[in-house]
C-alpha cells in the first residue's frame, strides 16, 4: 500500500510550488493567476527513511527501494466550488480517491501574488475550502439517503444504514466535518463511509506557507493555522513552498546545509510524509538481501501475513512463518548472521503484530 495525498487550498497559495518541489518534477504550473493546474497533476515520490541507508551500508544490495508516497496537486477551489463555482467541483472527486489531505494556507504578506479574496487571512481561507468539502458531502450523502431509502423499501436489512446516513446527514448540515460525527466509529458508519469516502473524514494536514523571513520565527499568521488544527485534532506543519522548490535540484548533502544554514532541521516533504504517517496509523517495515532493501508500508497493528500481502498475495495465503530483527539489533550487530549469532533473530507466527523498522523474512507455501 501507498500513502495517498491531495494538496488543496484556494488558487495562488502555493500548492503547484510545494507540489513542484515536493516532487522534483516541474509538471504542476505555477502561475501568478487562478486556475493554473486545470487536470490534477500526480507523482510518484520516494518516502525518505534514513534507516535504509544504513541497512544498505551493512548489505550492500544491489538497490535500494524506498517505500512511496502518491501526490496529486488539485486545482484551486474556491467559494461554491461544492455547486460548480471556479472550475467546478470535478476537483473534489478527485480528493475522494486519497488517504489524506493537505491544505496549503498563504501566510505571508505579498503584493505581487494576486490573493482571490484580495487579503491574506488563513483563517477565512481555511474555512472556505472546509466549507466546500462538507457541502460536496452533503451532496454525496443525499444522493445515497435516496438510494438507500428506495432500496429500504425492499430490503429491511439497509435500514440500518439508512438511519445512519441521515444522522451524519444532520451533522454535517451544522457545518462540522464528518471527523467530528460522534459515531463515526461505529461499525455502520465505517460501513457507509468506505461506500461513499466522505471527504471531511479525511485526515487533514495544514501547510502554513511562509516567505523566507517566516521560516526563523512564527509569524501571527502561522501561530493562528497551528492553533486552529490543534482544536481541531488535526496536524500542521510550517513551510516554505518556494524554498523547497529551490532546494528540489540539490544533493541531500547541499540540500541539509542549506536546511542548517536557515536555521530549520526538516524540510517539507519530511513533515508532510511523516505527519501523514502518522495521521494515517502507518509504519514501515523493511526486507533486506543482496538484491534489494526495500521499505514496506502498512498500518500499525497489521499482523504478520496481511503485512507479508503488501509484497504479494501468495505470501499471506502460503503463510508460515516470519523471521524477525528489530532494526536496532540489526544494525548493532552488523546483519542478520550476527543478530542470528546473539539471538535477536525472533521466529513469529501468524499472530505477531508487526512493528515500526522491523527486518522480516517471511517463509510461506503455496
Amino acid at each position: 500500500m501507498a500513502l495517498s495525498i491531495g494538496i488543496v487550498g484556494l488558487p495562488n497559495v502555493g500548492k503547484s510550488t510545494l507540489f513542484n518541489a515536493l516532487t522534483k518534477a516541474q509538471n504542476a504550473a505555477a502561475a501568478n493567476y487562478p486556475f493554473c493546474t486545470i487536470e490534477p497533476n500526480k507523482a510518484i515520490v520516494a518516502v525518505p527513511d534514513k534507516r535504509l541507508d544504513r541497512l544498505s551500508d551493512i548489505v550492500n544490495p544491489q538497490r535500494i527501494q524506498n517505500a512511496i508516497v502518491e501526490f496529486t496537486d488539485i486545482a484551486g477551489l474556491v467559494r461554491g466550488a461544492s455547486k460548480g463555482e471556479g472550475l467546478g467541483n470535478q476537483f473534489l472527486s478527485h480528493i475522494r480517491e486519497t488517504s489524506a489531505i493537505v491544505h496549503v494556507v498563504r501566510c505571508f504578506e505579498s503584493e505581487s501574488i494576486i490573493h482571490v479574496d484580495g487579503n491574506v487571512d488563513p483563517l477565512r481561507d481555511i474555512e472556505v475550502i472546509n466549507t466546500e468539502l462538507v457541502l460536496a458531502d452533503i451532496q454525496t450523502l443525499e444522493n445515497r439517503i435516496s438510494r438507500l431509502d428506495k432500496q429500504a423499501r425492499g430490503d429491511i436489512k439497509v435500514q440500518p444504514l439508512l438511519d445512519m446516513a441521515r444522522k451524519a446527514l444532520d451533522h454535517l448540515n451544522t457545518g462540522k466535518p464528518a471527523s467530528s460525527f460522534s459515531e463515526r466509529e461505529s461499525d455502520t458508519f465505517i460501513e457507509l463511509s468506505r461506500e461513499i469516502r466522505l471527504i471531511s473524514m479525511k485526515p487533514v494536514i495544514y501547510a502554513a506557507n511562509v516567505d523566507e523571513e517566516g521560516l526563523a520565527e512564527d509569524n501571527e499568521y502561522v501561530k493562528a493555522v497551528h492553533k486552529f488544527a490543534a482544536e481541531q485534532n488535526a496536524h500542521s506543519v510550517k513551510i516554505c513552498a518556494k524554498i523547497e522548490e529551490e532546494m528540489s535540484g540539490m544533493s541531500d548533502e547541499e540540500r541539509n546545509e542549506f536546511l542548517d544554514a536557515l536555521g530549520v532541521s526538516e524540510g517539507g516533504l519530511d513533515q508532510i510524509i511523516n505527519n501523514g504517517y502518522h495521521a494515517l496509523g502507518l509504519i514501515s517495515y523493511f526486507t533486506a538481501g543482496v538484491k534489494e532493501v526495500r521499505a514496506w508500508t502498512i498500518e500499525r497493528g497489521w499482523k504478520a501475513p496481511k503485512a507479508a500481502a503488501v509484497i504479494h498475495d501468495d505470501f499471506e495465503r502460503g503463510f508460515i512463518r516470519a523471521e524477525v530483527i528489530a532494526f536496532d539489533d540489526y544494525i548493532a550487530h552488523e546483519g542478520e548472521p550476527g543478530a542470528r549469532a546473539a539471538g535477536k533473530l525472533r521466529t513469529e507466527g501468524k499472530e505477531y503484530s508487526v512493528c515500526n523498522g522491523d527486518v522480516m523474512h517471511f517463509l510461506f507455501n503455496v
